[in-house]
């Protein structure tokens, strides 16, 4: 095997595939050959749409994603696929293996063993492509930390919001209500276990929630987020912005009453937990979690590498018809 194919971000709203050669492998290495990957569309369209920050790391915390955010660049971290090749200090029984990665868009990838995590018997590939996903979403429960018989509001149910949701319903919660603007959003939403799934145009008065999660990826959801939210009341912001501005009303709602604005980002655990969490603890309960959440329910689309392009432009153009984007490899 000495071609690939990889998917590039051009120049705002461009994108294409390109042959690429498959460097020789380390003796550290696996080649994978990519069945699944995952669009993460929250984070994905703003590289598409030109709204993160050029010279900013396109994500520290991973290996293949190290560069600075500048066009042209690759990009996607959510990759499934099976073993082909193993470098020679690599024991065989990983030849085969099905894996999981955070790697770009691509047919192919190689990767150091220690950056790819074998796939659980009772999790299919297309299960896999949720895992950065549904660590996101058990990281942002970590960091909210409901309680029984709270009220808690989820504004935003693209694949995070919806998975948080999922994750939240299993909880003995006295209310959970979300927020979305697309009508097929609020359907998964209800199915996930949400007690009610508004619109937000919905002239919803204050509910005095306990917890509320942001994750619309909207900054002016920050002010309903407020506005919703009681007396020392929490609120989980899980939305990466990009350069994205908007002016947050902080007068007297929020100032008198104590609501706390809590930062959730997945590559970090808060220091709470360092004491006895870790990442692999995190990826395990994730598995765990995917193991009975429907996921499959949440695909709505799938599209082969060389349409790219119009995944993209879906995704952009009509989000109303659309939660999880696969690509899958031939």
């Amino acid at each position: 095997m000495t071609q690939r194919q990889c998917l590039w971000f051009d120049a705002p709203y461009r994108v294409s595939v390109r042959d690429e050669r498959i460097d020789a492998l380390a003796p550290t290495q696996v080649l994978v050959h990519t069945s699944h990957s995952a669009i993460s569309a929250g984070t994905e369209l703003l590289f598409y749409r030109g709204q993160v920050p050029c010279g900013l790391p396109v994500d520290a915390s991973i290996a293949a994603l190290s560069g600075d955010a500048c066009y042209p660049l690759r990009y996607g971290y959510a990759c499934v696929g099976r073993v082909i090749e193993i470098g020679a200090q690599i024991t065989h029984e990983w030849r085969n293996r099905l894996v999981f990665a955070f790697q770009p868009h691509a047919s192919h990838f190689t990767a150091n063993i220690d950056d790819v995590i074998p796939i659980p018997k009772n999790i299919t590939p297309e299960q896999a492509a949720f895992l950065p996903n549904m660590e996101t979403a058990v990281n942002l429960v970590m960091d909210g930390a409901p309680r029984i018989g709270e009220r808690v509001v989820v504004l935003g149910q693209g694949i995070v919001g919806l998975l948080t949701t999922a994750l939240l319903a299993q909880m003995p919660l006295a209310e959970l209500l979300t927020f979305d603007q697309f009508a097929l959003r609020r359907e998964k939403s209800r199915v996930l276990g949400a007690t009610t799934a508004l619109d937000p145009s919905h002239d919803a008065q204050s509910m005095d929630a306990d917890l509320t999660f942001e994750l619309s990826g909207n900054p002016d959801a920050l002010n309903r987020a407020i506005h919703l939210t009681g007396f020392e009341g929490r609120i989980v912001v899980g939305s990466w912005y990009g350069d994205k501005r908007v002016p947050i009303d902080l007068g007297s709602r929020f100032h008198r009453s104590r609501i706390r604005l809590i930062s959730s980002q997945v590559s970090t655990l808060a220091a709470e937990f360092s004491s006895r969490w870790d990442k692999a603890r995190r990826i395990e309960v994730a598995w765990q979690m995917l193991a009975h959440i429907p996921t499959r329910e949440l695909v709505t689309h799938r599209f082969p590498l060389a349409n790219a392009a119009r995944a993209y432009e879906l995704l952009d153009q009509h989000p109303e018809q659309a939660v999880q984007v696969l690509f899958e490899y031939k």
